[in-house]
């Protein structure tokens, strides 16, 4: 990663509300897999099918953190893209996700306050049902204009 030039994300002044981005996702045994291992998160219910077959849900869900990941990595690679940064959220999670789920994601700009740099983004993620499985709102900074396209720090982003 370090050594690639990169674009940065849309700045305040070129986004609109109104715009939007749909992405789907799957979660697979290696991405739980890392999530635990990271965390040291040993919670039965994310990993066990003997104890996860004895709760209301069946089955083994996906930790909702891994869900906010992935709402997080479309902010920063998509929308407004790279050099945002969330400041807020309000986030529900209405049904678990398994693993093995495809998740569809859309995230759209609902407000833009250019005097605080700030962009409200409404996010909503739906099951392979069609059910939601998150939704709720972000509030981000779009990156910044760089004072300089020269500037050492920016060396891997032009």
């Amino acid at each position: 990663m370090l050594g690639k030039k990169r674009k940065l994300g849309k700045k305040i002044k070129d986004i609109r509300v109104g715009e939007s981005f749909t992405t789907s996702s799957t979660i697979e045994d290696r991405d739980l897999l890392m999530y635990l291992g990271l965390t040291d998160d040993a919670n039965p219910l994310y990993i066990q099918h003997d104890y996860a077959s004895q709760t209301p849900y069946k089955r083994p869900i996906v930790p909702t953190v891994m869900v906010v990941g992935m709402v997080s990595s479309i902010v920063s690679m998509h929308l407004p893209g790279p050099g945002s940064h969330i400041t807020h959220q309000e986030l529900d999670y209405p049904k678990p996700v398994y693993h093995y789920a495809e998740v569809r994601f859309n995230v759209e700009v609902t407000d833009i306050n250019a005097d605080d740099h700030l962009l409200t983004l409404s996010v909503v993620g739906y099951d392979e049902e069609g059910d939601e499985v998150v939704k709720g709102y972000l509030t981000v900074q779009p990156p910044y204009e760089p004072a300089s396209m020269n500037a050492n720090s920016l060396e891997n982003f032009y």
